[in-house]
């Protein structure tokens, strides 16, 4: 069977979005320029954005449009995932235009209404806006209001309007609720995309595929047959120059009510009744409001934080996280962290699910495992076998995405000898696609207005709730409880111990 690319596949089946304007706020940041820009560009070279279009870059402090264009270009070639096409690169730039505006100038954003709306006329967009929040977390709520003050969130005329929302979402429980109070007297749900580049990932998308389009997988997803299911996302990278944020906010708060829960929740949600954004979003947000609550006491008993130490990672030494500028010298805050959650339902009743992230460790992977439960041996009794290898389906994120089933069979011979195997499945290797950031799509959905890949408000509040034991045990807790692991390493020994006490082990990630 002859295959084409996704990318060829999507361009040829998906329509253009509508004329719009592209307002990134935090323009001249590194997030613009290492996934912005090259995401609108992979779009550009794909024949996928709108034929009347227009890139405004605001900034607090004026650039000219010259200046960054030039600046945008540069960070186009420094973080592109493909080789830069000069005729695309200038037909996407030509359309960026630099406007200054700062939240704590009011009059700054009636400006940008004005200058905005004679772009628009110029440039055929139709009214349609996009705000895409490229800023610290601070300032989402400011620039925000700004927005709504100004009208330029309001949808009239037919034209649409929608905001952008990098995470994180809130600190805890708390305060995304108040940043979702906020917000949406200012927008609808409709119009409101909190974006994760997590769910732009292909293997992160097709878990919904694997299992809701295939027969042989969805009859077995259920605590009849599953053991277990492990969720990693280990980095090697040490926090580095983020130690003002990360102090703050540490490896639970940082990973787990985003990345991990919305890995969580396209594997063990209920099937939708169609695939449509409120269907899908809905059934996101009920597992995660089912994920069971904790004492204290449970929370402590089912939770592992540690903390890195100097250590060498690919060659390069990492000093002790303590001794990371900005980090204070009697820091307790967690850069690696393991969970035992249970979900309160039917299907995963009595199946554990184990989280682990952590930075500084020995190997970058991002992966789900899925433990099945051991079939009977009451067969092989009178044969050499002594033991069945487990039976996982993995599903690999990164670095490399893909499928991979591990199952037992018969060795080659006159005797019953049996041993595990695996049967692998590399997007790379099949889908001849090009590398993506992993906002291509995200950003097409955008202005498409397909927020089906994007958190609803009370998925978010329902991550927050679920993580809140937690952060309370912790905190009251203070060192007591807190592991050390050297860079490199595995991470801290009570992660495997989380996992032993229940008779498991981690899958080897090696």
């Amino acid at each position: 069977m002859n295959h084409v690319s996704p990318n060829q596949d999507r361009s040829a089946i998906q329509r253009k979005p509508d004329p719009c304007s592209f307002v990134i706020f935090g323009v001249t940041g590194d997030l613009t320029h290492r996934l912005v820009i090259p995401s609108l560009y992979n779009l550009a070279a794909t024949d996928l954005l709108p034929d009347k279009f227009c890139v405004v870059g605001v900034a607090r402090k004026g650039t000219s449009n010259d200046a960054l264009r030039d600046s945008l270009m540069k960070g186009l070639r420094q973080f592109a995932t493909r080789p830069v096409d000069d005729a695309v690169a200038k037909r996407l730039l030509e359309c960026v235009t630099s406007i200054e505006a700062n939240p704590k100038d009011p009059a700054s954003f009636d400006a940008l209404r004005e200058k905005l709306e004679k772009l628009e006329a110029n440039r055929s967009t139709g009214g349609n806006r996009l705000f895409y929040l490229a800023t610290p977390p601070d300032a989402f709520a400011p620039t925000s209001r700004e927005l709504g003050r100004t009208g330029l969130l309001q949808q009239k005329s037919g034209a649409w309007r929608r905001l952008v929302i990098e995470k994180p979402f809130g600190t805890d429980l708390a305060s995304a609720k108040a940043l979702n109070d906020e917000l949406l007297k200012i927008v609808d749900e409709r119009q409101l995309y909190r974006i994760d580049h997590y769910l732009g990932k292909e293997t992160v998308q097709n878990i919904l595929v694997l299992r809701f389009a295939n027969g042989m997988f969805e009859p077995i997803w259920n605590r009849n047959h599953i053991d277990h299911v492990q969720i990693t996302v280990d980095e090697k990278l040490g926090v580095g120059h983020r130690g003002n944020f990360y102090d703050t906010t540490g490896a639970l708060r940082d990973m787990v009510p985003n990345h991990l829960f919305q890995l969580l929740s396209l594997v063990a949600m209920e099937p939708p009744i169609r695939f449509d954004a409120r269907s899908v979003r809905t059934e996101k947000a009920d597992v995660l409001g089912a994920i069971q609550s904790q004492s204290e006491e449970e929370a402590l008993r089912n939770s592992v934080r540690g903390q890195y130490l100097g250590g060498i990672v690919d060659g390069i030494e990492i000093p002790d996280y303590r001794k990371t500028v900005h980090v204070k010298p009697d820091s307790t805050t967690e850069t690696y962290v393991a969970l035992k959650l249970n979900i309160d339902n039917w299907r995963w009743a009595g199946v554990p699910f184990y989280l682990r992230t952590g930075k500084a460790l020995g190997i970058k992977r991002t992966e789900v495992a899925i433990k099945f439960k051991q079939a009977p041996f009451a067969m092989f009794r009178c044969t050499p076998v002594d033991r069945l290898s487990q039976n996982y389906l993995v599903i690999s994120v990164e670095p490399t995405e893909g499928i991979t089933l591990q199952f037992n069979t018969k060795v080659p011979g006159p005797t019953v000898t049996i041993d595990g195997v695996e049967m692998k499945f590399r997007y790379k290797d099949y889908f001849k696609a090009e590398p993506s950031t992993g906002y291509e799509t995200l950003i097409y959905d955008c202005m498409i207005g397909d927020n089906i890949l994007f958190q609803r408000a009370d998925s978010v509040e329902a991550g927050w709730r679920a993580v809140r034991p937690f952060l309370d045990a912790w905190k009251k807790a203070g060192a007591r409880g807190l592991e050390f692991y050297k860079a490199g390493s595995e991470g801290p020994a009570g992660a495997e111990e989380l996992l032993g006490s229940d008779g498991r082990s981690w899958r080897n990630l090696g």
